[in-house]
Formats: C-alpha cells, structure tokens, sequence
C-alpha cells in the first residue's frame, strides 16, 4: 500500500486531468490510425507513394510546429491557449476525413491534426512540468504517457471492434472518422474546464523578453541523445518485419497493442523509479531494453517471436519518452522550458525522418537486418556516452 500511496502523492490535479485528455486524444487518433492508409488506397484510390507522402509532410509539419509552439508559449508566458487550440485542431482535424473525395483533402486534415500536435506538446509538457515540484518530474510524465498510451492502445482495438459489427468487408470508414471526434471533444471538454493556467500571463503590452538561451548542458544531452535517434527509425519498420514472417493485419494490430499496454504499464512506475535512481541511469537501461530489441528483430525468423518482441518494446518506452523530458525540464528554466521541449522534440521529430530514409535504404540496398542492427549500435553508444557525460557532470537528477 505504501508503494501505491507514494506513487499518488505529488501528482497535481492539472497531470491528472491532462492525462485524461492525451487518453481520450490518443484513442481517438489510433483509432484512425490501422484505418487511413486502407482507405486511401482502396477507398480513394491512392497510391502508397501518396501515403508516405503524407505522414512525411504531417510528421515533418509537426516537428517544425512543436518548436514554434513552445517559443510562442514561453514568449507570451501562457500554457494552456496553446494547449486548448492545439487538441481543438487535432479534433477538428476526425470529421474533416469523412468529407474527403480524394487524397488532397486527406494531406489537409493530417496537416490540421499535426499543426494541433506540435502547437499543444510543447506548451503541455512545460505545463506538466511547472504542475507539480520537481521532485516528482520523472513521475508526472511516466504518468502522462501511461495515460497516453494506454488511448494509443485502446483506440485500434475500438476500431477493430467497430469493423467486426459493421460485418461487411468494406466497412464504414466514414462513420468511423465520425465516431473519433467523439472522444476526441471530450478530451477538449476535460481540458477547457478542469485544467488550469501554470504560469501567470504577461501584461498587455508589457514588452516580452529576450529570448533565454538553452544551456550547455541541455545543448549536450540533445546531441547525445540524437546518436539514439539516428538509429530509431519509424516503428513502421517493425511492422514491416512482422508482415515479412507472415502477420495479417490484424495480428500486427494485437501485437502494437500488446506494446501499448506494456508501455502504459510500466511508464508510471518507471517515472517514480527514476526520480529515486536517477534520470539518466533509467534512460541508459530502456536504451538497453531497445537494443536487445532492435537486435531480436534483426534475427527474428519465426513468427512467434514478434509477440515478446513487441512485449519487451514497451520496457523501452516506458522507461525512456517520458523520463527524457523531466530530464529536459531540469536542464532549462521556467522561462524557456517550452521552448526546450519543443526544440528537443522537434529535433527528434526530424532525426526520425532522416533515420526512416536512412533504414528505408538499408532495408533495400543491404538487408532487412541492418536498420534493426544500426539502431541497436546507435542505443548502446547513446546510452553509454549519457552515462559518461552524467558521472562527469555529478547531476543530482
């Protein structure tokens, strides 16, 4: 009982209720997310070069976004009109897809709903920090991202469900585009009345102040950290190598979702671990966790070992996405921490792109088995080269 008490105490009202929204939110979009590239190929007769097309620009739009989003906010020193506009798009981004005729409109709505991610993420993610004290910084972000994933791993079992009482073999994709807003709006509800203001706002026409350099030491970790990155491709990857020994469509779903619901597990109790043993040393273990992995995959040549696979994933992510940004709110202050998570995020965002191209051409050019063994290489020299730089720099986190 002791464990779970402590586990509760630290957490403000507003992590709780923004973990609400990110479920709500993210069930909403993974309930889309099985279900756009289908119905762009079969329903509107897109290519699959128009879907990549597509998630490259919405994830490079994202990106770019999430930097922008957080010097605004700290600009401005307010939180929660970023956030607010920023779920607010991403809402209204679910029935725009059933008015779609052909793929341009579907670029449009993707690009709504990732201008709403970038605009909210890093302004929510100062919010959460500036929330509670900073003693529980590893704790309140496990907590938000076990509530996020935990939507990530009930929306395309929501959908699923809703493809097998359709009982028609071209489902309804519309109605379920409709059916997403739904939570969708709730999560905006939640947050417009539960959720409060962090910081106080600037005085009209006070000037706003120079902008506050990032710090060394922040400059330092996001280049260690961009050694892991260049090597974690997008989990499509994975996904491709279970088709590969034979998954159909719906075991890949099971799967991811399997991976979702370890993550949503773990990230809680990973948080509040690495508040007692130290941020970075949490990190180098899920850096670990995520090389065993990439290695499993490389040498995977039967089916039944995708499933503990996608098990052990959910070890990496929950002891590494959330812990990164407590240990980015430690390296900046409050009058810059938005726009250290955006640049931080946004960083990421594009390594990602730039790593996907680079497994893409090793997946064709050397074998399947390169993307998963560079990015295994990329985890260890990360994760030890963190290590160094902490015991060096004696950080208390």
């Amino acid at each position: 009982m002791g464990f779970f008490k402590d586990m509760r105490s630290g957490l403000s009202r507003n992590v709780t209720f923004l973990g609400v929204v990110s479920g709500l939110t993210d069930i909403s979009s993974e309930m889309l997310y099985p279900i756009v590239p289908v119905f762009l190929t079969s329903v509107l007769g897109a290519p699959m070069q128009v879907v990549g097309l597509i998630e490259g620009v919405a994830e490079a739009t994202a990106s770019f976004v999430k930097i922008l989003g957080g010097r605004l906010s700290d600009r401005y020193n307010v939180r929660k009109p970023f956030v607010v506009a920023g779920y607010s798009l991403s809402a209204i981004s679910k029935p725009l897809l059933a008015l779609a005729a052909g793929w341009h409109f579907v670029l449009f709505s993707r690009f709504i709903d990732r201008v709403g991610k970038g605009l909210r993420t890093s302004a929510r993610d100062a919010l959460i920090a500036g929330s509670v004290d900073k003693a529980h910084w590893g704790k309140a972000f496990g907590f938000h991202r076990a509530m996020d994933t935990l939507g990530a791993a009930l929306g395309p079992l929501t959908a699923l469900a809703m493809i097998h009482f359709m009982g028609s073999e071209k489902p309804d994709y519309r109605f379920i585009f409709l059916a997403a807003f739904v939570p969708a709006l709730l999560g905006v509800g939640v947050l417009v009345y539960f959720v409060k203001e962090g910081v106080r706002p600037r005085p009209a026409g006070a000037p706003a102040p120079a902008p506050e350099p990032m710090s060394r030491d922040f400059k330092t970790f996001v280049a260690l950290y961009a050694v892991f990155a260049l090597g974690n491709s997008s989990d499509v990857f994975l996904i491709m190598k279970a088709r590969e020994l034979g998954f159909s469509l719906t075991g890949i779903i099971l799967a991811y979702t399997g991976y979702n619901l370890v993550y949503a597990l773990l990230a809680s109790p990973a948080g509040w671990l690495s508040d007692r043993l130290g941020k970075i040393k949490t990190m180098a273990f899920g850096f670990a966790v995520f090389a065993a992995v990439y290695l499993g995959f490389a040498l995977a040549d039967r089916p039944w070992m995708i499933w503990p696979l996608f098990a052990l994933y959910g070890f990496y992510g929950a002891f590494n996405e959330g812990i990164a940004k407590a240990v980015v709110s430690h390296l900046s202050t409050g009058g810059n921490r938005a726009s250290a998570m955006g640049y931080f995020q946004g960083t990421l965002g594009f390594l990602t792109f730039a790593a996907s191209a680079l497994a893409g051409f090793l997946w064709d050019r050397v074998s399947p088995a390169a993307p998963f063994a560079v990015g295994a290489a990329g985890a260890l020299l990360s994760g030890l080269a963190l290590t160094l730089w902490t015991r060096n720099r004696k950080f208390s986190f």
